[in-house]
């Protein structure tokens, strides 16, 4: 039988309900830490990365993915840092398309930067992944070798090139960047339209120590949306993807553009998410700090029940919303973690 039917997932093991009534169906799974670019909004340039010891096995996030799965989730996406970077990462990937092919997981997804795709992108759909996200800030080649401070936008240009003709969906991701970006971002939209890209444009959080300025960096995309709203005609789109993207149609390109405002606009209300970080530390809350930590306990026991069990816990911990602001008299982060170990 599988264990992972419809039928037996809810005789065993109830759905996770968070205290505000929101069900938990997806799972932000981060494999690493560690990022072949050095984002100026997400790290500092010379990171500390975790040992290896502390990080997860690759076969100890299965078990919990399976966990989740079991107990509801029908949506995972691998994160980072940067997942294909994870040596072996296909490893997991063949076991979670393992759950899509059994019907057990709806959707198998990753956010990338866009940098490994070439080399992985005909075995991600061999694996059952439709549907990725590629992170590019500028199309701008110098530009975007100094925000990545060494990224090369021709492998990523060629990756996501690789993706479509292996017919993965790929969606653009850009962090709006206040002096940076902000003239762009139009350019960017109709480049990724005019190629069958919806694109989302995401306000910078403050998460961890960088080495910018996050007061200088910060663009509210009610200012970006009105700048558009000069060139563009932006029509209201209940698109969902199950992220916290709210969309328009773009009337002029025919695509797709998708706002995540975590600072102007508070999007927890719907929030059906929860993130593992790559040492198996559950965040119920991107912008919270309380936590659950699974590593000690996959350590100590074989028994899933117990496992289940302590996610039942954490997801009565979730809480309502997150805090985040930008700390303008002081500087410093809403959360201290940074981003690359949270999962993107």
């Amino acid at each position: 039988m599988n264990i992972f039917s419809g039928h037996v997932r809810g005789s065993e093991a109830p759905p996770m309900i968070d205290p505000f009534g929101r069900m938990v169906s997806y799972l932000r799974v981060s494999v690493t830490d560690r990022c072949d670019f050095r984002c100026t909004y997400c790290m500092a340039e010379h990171m500390t990365f975790l040992p290896k010891k502390d990080l997860l096995t690759l076969e100890e996030l299965e078990r919990l993915c399976s966990a989740f799965i079991d107990k509801g989730v029908r949506k995972i996406r691998l994160t980072g840092g940067e997942p294909l970077v994870r040596h072996n990462i296909m490893h997991l990937v063949r076991a979670l398309g393992r759950k899509v092919a059994d019907g057990g997981l709806e959707e198998l997804t990753l956010t990338t930067n866009g940098s490994q795709l070439s080399r992985y992108a005909a075995e991600l759909v061999d694996n059952g992944v439709r549907r990725i996200n590629v992170s590019v800030d500028t199309l701008d080649p110098q530009k975007f070798r100094d925000i990545t401070r060494i990224g090369d936008l021709s492998k990523v240009l060629a990756g996501i090139e690789a993706a479509q003709k292996a017919g993965i969906h790929v969606k653009l991701n850009a962090v709006a960047l206040k002096g940076f970006n902000d003239r762009e971002i139009a350019d960017i939209m109709r480049w990724a339209h005019g190629r069958g890209m919806d694109m989302t444009v995401i306000e910078t959080m403050p998460m961890g120590e960088i080495d910018e300025d996050r007061t200088d960096q910060y663009l509210p995309l009610s200012e970006l949306r009105a700048s558009l709203e000069e060139q563009f005609t932006l029509t209201e789109n209940n698109h969902r993807t199950g992220g916290p993207a709210r969309y328009v149609t773009v009337e002029e390109t025919g695509g797709r553009l998708g706002f995540i405002t975590p600072l102007t606009h508070n999007f927890c209300e719907s929030c059906n998410r929860v993130r593992l970080t790559c040492t198996g530390t559950l965040y119920m809350c991107l912008g919270q700090n309380d936590a659950a930590d699974f590593r000690e306990l996959l350590r100590s026991t074989d028994d899933d029940a117990v496992l289940k069990r302590a996610i039942d816990e954490a997801i009565s911990r979730k809480p309502k919303g997150h805090d985040f602001i930008i700390d303008r008299e002081h500087n410093r982060p809403a959360v201290a973690r940074h981003m690359s170990m949270t999962g993107g």
